[in-house]
């Protein structure tokens, strides 16, 4: 088995690592160790999907020491979990994998003052057949569902403190006023205006702990 390791320690949390660097490792390998902060796992996800490599090899991460890195390990049993196994993938229209946590917001600045209300922006947002927002909104947040296969988990907030309005299924399709887009902690280089993030049925990777 050709085993490569793609060594991402010290990358920031909130950067794609470049893309030339992911690929150059990935090219014939039939086992990658991913170390490094999620996007790392998540552009290695990515790389190996767009070149069609995705079921033919298998991944190990061993995580950054970020919160968001802790969070993931812990939803994906790294450490605990004995043996290799298959896990659904969660991808979106432009190309992107999301592993855990992703948002469409006004603006660019992820944590809005506690003294600044958050910009809003309109949009109009379908989970299925479900339309979980019409008007003015303050942000989307959309989570794999680890508990339910192929399903993805949404909080739509439109004013701050107040309840957010929660769903489940399997794709979430979203158009808007021009917004702001993170997938796992890194921000998209440009505003969109419509958005898709959807838990693929047809893909599944393979995670060797």
């Amino acid at each position: 088995m050709r085993m490569r390791e793609l060594d991402l320690r010290g990358s920031d949390p909130a950067a794609a690592p470049p893309r030339s660097t992911v690929t150059a490792v990935l090219e014939d390998a039939e086992h990658v160790l991913v170390r490094g902060p999620v996007p790392a796992l998540a552009a290695a996800l990515a790389a190996l999907w767009k070149a069609g490599r995705l079921p033919a090899v298998s991944l190990g991460w061993d995580p950054a020491d970020d919160p968001a890195s802790r969070g993931l390990a812990r939803d994906l049993g790294i450490g605990a979990a004995d043996g290799e196994r298959e896990l659904g993938l969660v991808r979106d229209d432009h190309g992107g994998v999301l592993l855990q946590h992703g948002r469409l917001a006004a603006t660019a600045d992820p944590a809005p003052s506690r003294f600044r209300r958050p910009a809003r922006f309109g949009a109009q947002a379908h989970h299925d057949d479900a339309r979980v927002a019409d008007g003015e909104v303050s942000r989307l947040e959309v989570r794999p569902d680890r508990s339910t296969p192929d399903t993805l988990s949404v909080a739509v907030v439109t004013v701050p403190l107040r309840p957010a309005r929660r769903s489940t299924g399997r794709v979430l399709q979203v158009a808007c006023d021009p917004a702001r887009v993170w997938r796992d902690g890194v921000l998209l280089d440009r505003p969109v205006s419509r958005w898709t993030w959807y838990a693929d049925d047809r893909v599944r990777w393979r995670l060797r702990p």
